[in-house]
């Protein structure tokens, strides 16, 4: 096992009494933190019509931390394809990789992000990215980014050619996402790199690994398979305040699986003093069971193991820590704490 390389994935959490604005100024103040402790990438998650989720549009975010940034690889943890033409977003991938040269991934996922009357909303325009073609799209953006571009052979004889951008000298590397038997076996039989979504689920996450490494076909730019993990985590100086902290996301977790009304993020504060109920209770331990929570030096022995156990040398973490009310709206304290707190026990 080879130095173990952290990266970030954020969802751009909203708390109580925050503006989107302070969100997305909190991270990318983020962004520019993970930069600075030597993390490998930033991501950000792509979510609709969530008070609680302002990552709605990762390519604008993407191109906004580009220019806070020098060092980090910035992406998507992903791009939901089905909400999205495939030559839009390969143009806006082209365009994120000449804006930043070298540090764009594209990471590509089938769910939708959101309910289905946000799916059909985002598919008014007429997208042509149905579920259904979901392998086939994904091989047509890789072309359309390539500098080559992507040849259209009409059935009269003639070809047309495409490219998502005039003249290329890169190309983001792209990323197949899931947390299923159906994501691992297509990033296998086309040869991508591929990362579970263990963040969100953790189940399967054994079965989905020896999917892909087991089936994997050899491609050219990739011979042999690459993939990485997602993790909730948060660090705090104590283990007490780790979970206080860790508690606001853990019961928006419940609210999602119990399908309650979400809201905007509890603080810290609201979280302690919220009235639960048995049901609540059960989905909050049985997430906090596959979650990070602790000291820095706790969580980085945790991390170190669990990447020993599935065999990966990078994990990205997404840093879940809430925030106490007396915190700046326009700054993560708690998630910043956390990043600094791995970077250093590791």
């Amino acid at each position: 096992m080879s130095e173990l390389a952290l990266s970030v994935l954020d969802l751009v959490p909203v708390s109580t009494g925050q503006t989107s604005t302070e969100a997305i100024a909190s991270s990318l103040a983020l962004a520019e933190t993970a930069d600075r402790l030597g993390y490998r990438r930033y991501w950000f998650a792509e979510h609709h019509n969530m008070p609680a989720v302002a990552s709605t549009t990762p390519p604008v975010l993407i191109a906004a931390a580009a220019t806070r940034t020098t060092r980090l690889r910035l992406g998507s943890g992903g791009v939901m394809l089905p909400n999205h033409a495939p030559l839009i977003v390969a143009e806006q991938f082209a365009a994120l990789e000449a804006i930043a040269p070298g540090r764009i991934d594209l990471g590509l996922g089938r769910a939708p992000g959101s309910d289905p009357v946000i799916t059909q909303l985002l598919r008014q325009a007429g997208t042509s990215s149905d579920v259904e073609q979901f392998p086939r799209h994904v091989q047509d953006i890789a072309a359309l980014v390539s500098g080559e571009g992507a040849t259209l052979r009409f059935t009269s004889g003639g070809e047309y050619t495409v490219r998502a951008t005039p003249a290329a000298t890169g190309a983001p590397e792209v990323w197949l996402l899931g947390s299923s038997d159906y994501s691992a076996q297509l990033a296998a039989s086309q040869g991508l790199p591929y990362v579970f979504a263990n963040h969100f689920s953790g189940q399967g996450l054994e079965r989905a690994l020896d999917l892909y490494r087991s089936g994997y076909q050899p491609s050219e730019e990739h011979p042999t398979p690459r993939t990485f993990l997602t993790v909730n985590v948060v660090a705090a100086p104590t283990a007490e305040e780790a979970e206080a902290r860790a508690l606001p996301q853990l019961r928006m977790m419940a609210k999602l699986r119990l399908n309650q009304p979400l809201t905007a993020l509890e603080t810290v504060e609201e979280a302690l003093a919220a009235e639960t109920d048995a049901a609540t209770d059960q989905v909050v331990e049985a997430a906090r069971s596959r979650w990070f929570v602790g000291t820095g030096e706790s969580v980085a022995r945790e991390l170190r193991t669990f990447a020993e156990t599935y065999g990966v040398d990078e994990v990205m973490l997404s840093p879940v820590a809430g925030s106490y009310e007396s915190e700046p709206r326009n700054t993560s304290a708690g998630r910043a704490q956390t990043l600094e707190l791995i970077a250093a026990a590791l």
